[in-house]
């Protein structure tokens, strides 16, 4: 009776934690729509109700394609509210054509070549006693921290998003979704 009874309890227990690790692997919903690990940044991105702002913004700078692409990358994702944050007026500005170079300027800034999950940026923020810098694919700096369990980064001009929903995990890379645009010198 007793060796039933730990065998049934080891197959529970077992069956269990492959049922957690399983839903561990799905992605976080973000505004509320699923998010798929085997769909591209931007197949994701088109979904999100949330990301509209920035997924008009990725086709008016032409990098649909180069988001479509095998990466990976790591995408600081600001939502509609980050944009809405900016000056009256500026997201109408830099989606038009002949500001395509600042635009992309900017977007690429929340790009960093890998997939770096929060854990892995968790990782770097201690081993840099508190900071890690981050190469963006524009060519700049972002400064990654912890502030209140939070994952901030830092900008150019001294600007701060905190990370408000990380590891949504793409075939080509993460997304962690910003709650500030974040701007390059």
């Amino acid at each position: 009776m007793k060796k039933t009874f730990l065998a049934t309890f080891a197959v529970a227990t077992l069956a269990l934690s492959s049922l957690t690790a399983t839903a561990q692997m799905k992605d976080p919903d973000v505004g509320g729509a699923p998010m798929y690990p085997t769909k591209t940044i931007v197949e994701n991105a088109v979904n999100s109700p949330i990301h509209t702002t920035l997924v008009a913004a990725v086709k008016a700078a032409g990098l649909v394609d180069t988001l479509n692409s095998p990466g990976p990358f790591t995408v600081f994702a600001p939502t509609n509210d980050a944009f809405a944050k900016l000056p009256a007026g500026t997201v109408d500005t830099l989606v038009k054509p002949e500001n395509k170079d600042t635009l992309t300027k900017i977007l690429t800034y929340h790009v960093v070549a890998g997939k770096i999950s929060s854990k892995e940026l968790a990782k770097m923020i201690k081993a840099g006693h508190g900071k890690a810098t981050l190469k963006t694919v524009q060519g700049e700096d972002l400064t990654a921290s912890m502030m209140g369990g939070k994952i901030m980064l830092t900008d150019a001009k001294g600007g701060m998003a905190t990370v408000t929903t990380a590891d949504v995990f793409q075939s080509n890379g993460v997304i962690h979704v910003i709650d500030t645009v974040l701007m390059p010198n």
